[in-house]
């Protein structure tokens, strides 16, 4: 087998701040070569609400339509969306009130410790134009309340994806949980969550209706192939995919780290093939940067903008369908896209990221994961080529000479082709305070997220089937080959 990519010396090999060119062939088609290749989803890139937050996300918070509504430009299709998260477990379900929430806090940056909510929370999710996953309470073990609860979900979303039936169980003993009161284990959670897939399914009469798993400590204790191997055919008639969170953490300059990246996402290679051999998809129901909300030293910045681009991707390639990235209480998130303050910089990550799989039918990775240099080419559903995206994650901190490496592509067809750069000040640069951060140098505007300033594209010059391109260090640029 021919390695993933080789090293050249690049053109411009006196200079210091230049590495050797790492090289690239662009696969001509789709599944040739000794590439692995994996399915896109229509919209891969999706956002998480924390439970009782997502009412004032829609309707308190100005850019969350239209920071959506970018993503649904670029590919046709509104992003997923999942509502949940601790919250979930503190709330019931009153049929009586009018109110999409109701609860109190001692300040207006905390997370409640209980809440009611009543179907107009319904009503309001099923005017999302995209798909909804709803997150409901198994920790306070009142069944019947969790399936009143789905029985409106499902009554009054046509945008109904799924149902979860607890977030993060193993966290159930150290919160107080009453349904965690005796021995609380893995395998008494599965028992738990196979019991209540089958109540709640039966209850509905609806098959593929559970999104199941849920956990956040890694696998493979509180994995999917873990829970799977305790279900019958009964519980799985009732699952429609399984979900796990993630929220790697670090420095920046670990975070977005591309060899990083691809270790951490191998963690879930055994619960993703478990899932696959179920015929069922495997998705991040919740992540992002650092959990508890984020870091302010790292959540915010460009370098986090950096990994969630890489992220997505390499958890694509890697068989994971969608990944949910978290957004907790309003005005007290350091790793939001949006809402904390006007605008953050990873949301331009997750931009890039949808700009190069939009419309994309597959994907691949044309490096082996164990470099900070990252390559990806996305295929239409002929399996012709239609974007290439590469990544260099040497850290840039702001001060000093910006190294640069230089990339090689090859198998290109043409005379020339556009590129859009994604870049920044630094990887430490942060948007909300004052740092500069583009995307084919436009920016999304402070308050209500449309897009500002021209479009830019560069032009890469193609002989002989190459280009050749510098990225500066904490840089990706998106290529269009066709």
């Amino acid at each position: 087998m021919a390695p993933f990519f080789t090293y050249v010396i690049a053109a411009l090999a006196g200079v210091a701040s230049t590495a050797s060119a790492v090289t690239f062939t662009i696969p001509s088609q789709a599944h040739t070569g000794t590439y692995k290749y994996a399915p896109a989803d229509p919209a891969p890139v999706g956002i998480s609400f924390e439970f009782f937050a997502f009412p004032s996300y829609f309707t308190n918070v100005t850019a969350t339509t239209q920071c959506l509504s970018n993503w649904r430009d670029l590919t046709g299709v509104w992003p997923p969306i999942r509502i949940g998260g601790t919250t979930q477990d503190r709330a019931q379900y009153d049929a009586k009130t009018s109110a999409y929430v109701v609860y109190t806090v001692a300040n207006a940056a905390d997370a409640p410790a209980s809440l009611t909510f009543g179907s107009s929370f319904m009503t309001l999710a099923s005017k999302y134009g995209g798909s909804v996953v709803v997150g409901l309470n198994r920790g306070k073990n009142n069944i019947q309340n969790t399936i009143d609860a789905a029985k409106a979900a499902v009554n009054g979303m046509n945008n109904l994806l799924a149902i979860e039936l607890g977030n993060e169980p193993e966290y159930y003993p150290s919160n107080g949980q009453p349904i965690a009161g005796g021995t609380w284990n893995p395998s008494v959670d599965a028992a738990s969550q196979n019991n209540w897939a089958i109540s709640v399914g039966s209850a509905l009469n609806k098959q593929n209706i559970i999104q199941a798993g849920n956990s956040n400590d890694s696998p493979p204790k509180w994995g999917a192939a873990e829970l799977i191997a305790t279900q019958n055919a009964t519980v799985k008639q009732y699952i429609r995919d399984y979900a796990h969170h993630n929220y790697p953490g670090g420095t920046v300059t670990s975070l977005m780290s591309h060899s990083g990246i691809s270790r951490n996402l191998h963690a879930f290679d055994a619960d993703v093939a478990a899932t696959l051999k179920e015929g069922k998809q495997y998705v991040f129901g919740e992540t992002n940067s650092v959990s508890g909300g984020g870091a302010a030293s790292v959540s915010p910045t460009f370098g986090a903008a950096l990994w969630t681009m890489d992220y997505v991707l390499r958890a694509t390639y890697s068989n994971i369908s969608r990944t949910y990235f978290h957004h907790g209480t309003v005005g007290n998130c350091q790793y939001c896209f949006w809402g904390r303050y006007s605008m953050g910089a990873p949301y331009y990550g997750a931009y890039a990221a949808t700009a190069f799989l939009a419309n994309a039918a597959s994907l691949t990775a044309l490096d082996d994961g164990n470099s900070n240099y990252a390559a990806y080419v996305a295929f239409d559903s002929s399996g012709a080529p239609l974007r290439a995206l590469l990544y260099n994650s040497d850290y840039y901190s702001g001060s000093g000479t910006r190294s640069s490496q230089s990339f090689v592509l090859q198998g290109l067809a043409g005379t020339s082709m556009r590129a859009k750069r994604l870049t920044g000040d630094s990887a430490v640069a942060r948007v909300d305070q004052g740092g500069k951060v583009t995307f084919g140098g436009q920016t999304f505007t402070n308050g209500d997220c449309t897009i500002s300033g021209s479009e830019a594209f560069e032009t890469l010059a193609v002989s002989s089937g190459q280009a050749t391109v510098s990225l500066k260090a904490s840089e990706a640029l998106l290529v269009y080959l066709k």
